[in-house]
């Protein structure tokens, strides 16, 4: 119960506006050359359906996540794991790619972190610290074209 209303605050917290719009990075050329990411690496995290528009998170290791870019693991680099969600519409599936995503994380500690999720290949993303083992609130606000503002949340277990 405790974890719920913690959980539920956070959302809350999510819940101000969001002050910048992720850019949709899609079309531009973000220094991966040729390369293209392998969108079915990563298990599937979390998927629902939010008023219309079905969300799928993936939740990667940076290891795994440099790897499907072909690139090194950038030493000193603190985040430990890579969130991706992809949006698409729930009655004709097409990829919903505009818009902006923040993403509040609550680690087992109770510290968090908060980032707005690029958009990047189809899909928006973040690089997260979650070296600490244990139950870890993935809470995702979200604004796409049409303008409506829609949420999810989730746990992701690392162990």
């Amino acid at each position: 119960m405790k974890k719920l209303v913690v959980l539920a605050a956070a959302a809350l917290a999510l819940s101000a506006p969001i002050a910048s719009y992720a850019m949709d990075h899609g079309s531009m050329d973000m220094g991966h050359g040729n390369m293209k990411m392998d969108h079915d690496m990563g298990g599937v995290a979390h998927e629902e359906v939010v008023n219309g528009v079905k969300a799928t998170f993936k939740v990667m290791s940076m290891k795994e996540h440099m790897a499907a870019m072909k690139m090194e693991l950038p030493k000193g680099m603190k985040e430990t794991h890579h969130i991706a969600v992809e949006f698409k519409d729930a009655k004709t599936g097409k990829a919903l790619t505009e818009g902006e995503v923040k993403a509040k994380v609550q680690g087992p500690d109770k510290a968090e972190q908060t980032k707005d999720l690029m958009g990047m290949q189809g899909h928006f993303g973040a690089d997260f610290d979650l070296s600490k083992k244990g139950k870890y609130g993935v809470m995702c606000k979200f604004k796409l074209k049409d303008g409506q503002v829609r949420s999810s949340k989730f746990w992701y277990t690392v162990k």
